[in-house]
C-alpha cells in the first residue's frame, strides 16, 4: 500500500482478486465505503492467499508459510491502529482467529459488520427502494464459527422496501453449509445428493426472490443450486454489500 497511514485495510482475497462476480463485490463494499468516508487502503500486490484452503485440505506446511509471509507482510505497517476488513468470511477467520498464532494479533471485521456499524452511525443511509424478499444464507465461517447473525440482517433489513424471509429452525446457529467447507470448493461432488443443492431448496422454500449471502464460495454454490433448479433466471443470487 502506499498510503499506509489509512485507518482501514481492505483485505481484498483471492475471491476479489480472481473470480469477476466477486469482484463485483469488491467494489460494491470500497463504493460504500467511499460514500461513508472511511479511509481506507488495500496491500495490492503485497497481500497473498491467507492459507485457509490449503490448511482446510490437510496442507499445513503450506498455510503455515503463507500465514508467517503475511504476518512479516503486516509487520510493515502500524497494524495496532488498523481495522482490517474483509469480505470473505474464510479470510476473517484466518486473520481474526489463526494468526495471532503465529504473531498476527489484528483487529479484524467482516464487511457486513462494518456496514451495519456503519448504517447505525448515519453514515451510511440506504435511500432506493428495493421491493424484494430477500432470504439470508448463513456462512459457516460467518456465522456458527464466528456467531456474526445480526449485522447482515441488520444491512438488509436497513433497505427500503426489502422483506427479509428465514429458513425455518435451519438458520443462525443451524444453518447448514452451502458445500463449499473444507476446501470442497476445489473438489469434486461425491455422492449423489448434494449439500448446495439441498441448501438452496431450503432457501427456495422462503419464497424469497433473492438469496443474499456474505461469502463468495456461498455466492458461486447457491448460484450453482439455482442452476440445478433451472431458477436462475427467476431468483437471484446477491451478496449483501
Amino acid at each position: 500500500t502506499d498510503r499506509p497511514d489509512a485507518e482501514v485495510l481492505y483485505w481484498v482475497g483471492c475471491a476479489a482478486s480472481y473470480d469477476d462476480r466477486a469482484k463485483k463485490v469488491a467494489r460494491a463494499t470500497a463504493r460504500l465505503m467511499q460514500a461513508a468516508g472511511v479511509d481506507f487502503a488495500i496491500l495490492g500486490q503485497e497481500e497473498t492467499c491467507t492459507g485457509d484452503p490449503a490448511r482446510r485440505a490437510g496442507n499445513e506446511y503450506l498455510f503455515q508459510t503463507m500465514a508467517q509471509q503475511n504476518v512479516e507482510t503486516l509487520k510493515q505497517y502500524d497494524t495496532e491502529k488498523i481495522k482490517i476488513v474483509t469480505t470473505c468470511p474464510h479470510c476473517f477467520n484466518s486473520l481474526a482467529n489463526e494468526y495471532p498464532d503465529f504473531g498476527g494479533k489484528y483487529e479484524v471485521v467482516h464487511h457486513t459488520t462494518m456496514l451495519s456499524e456503519l448504517i447505525d452511525a448515519k453514515r451510511l443511509v440506504p435511500k432506493n427502494r428495493v421491493e424484494r424478499k430477500v432470504a439470508f444464507h448463513d456462512s459457516c465461517y460467518l456465522g456458527r464459527y464466528n456467531e456474526v447473525y445480526d449485522a447482515p440482517r441488520n444491512v438488509l433489513t436497513a433497505i427500503p422496501g426489502v422483506e427479509l424471509r428465514e429458513v425455518p429452525y435451519w438458520n443462525k446457529s443451524k444453518g447448514l453449509c452451502c458445500g463449499a467447507g473444507g476446501a470442497q470448493m476445489f473438489m469434486e461432488e461425491q455422492g449423489e445428493k448434494r449439500v448446495n443443492v439441498k441448501r438452496t431448496l431450503q432457501l427456495l422454500d422462503t419464497g424469497a426472490e433473492t438469496i443474499a449471502s456474505g461469502c463468495p464460495f456461498c455466492m458461486t454454490m447457491l448460484t450453482d443450486g439455482l442452476k440445478s433448479q433451472d431458477k436462475e433466471e427467476s431468483v437471484q443470487t446477491k451478496d449483501v454489500a
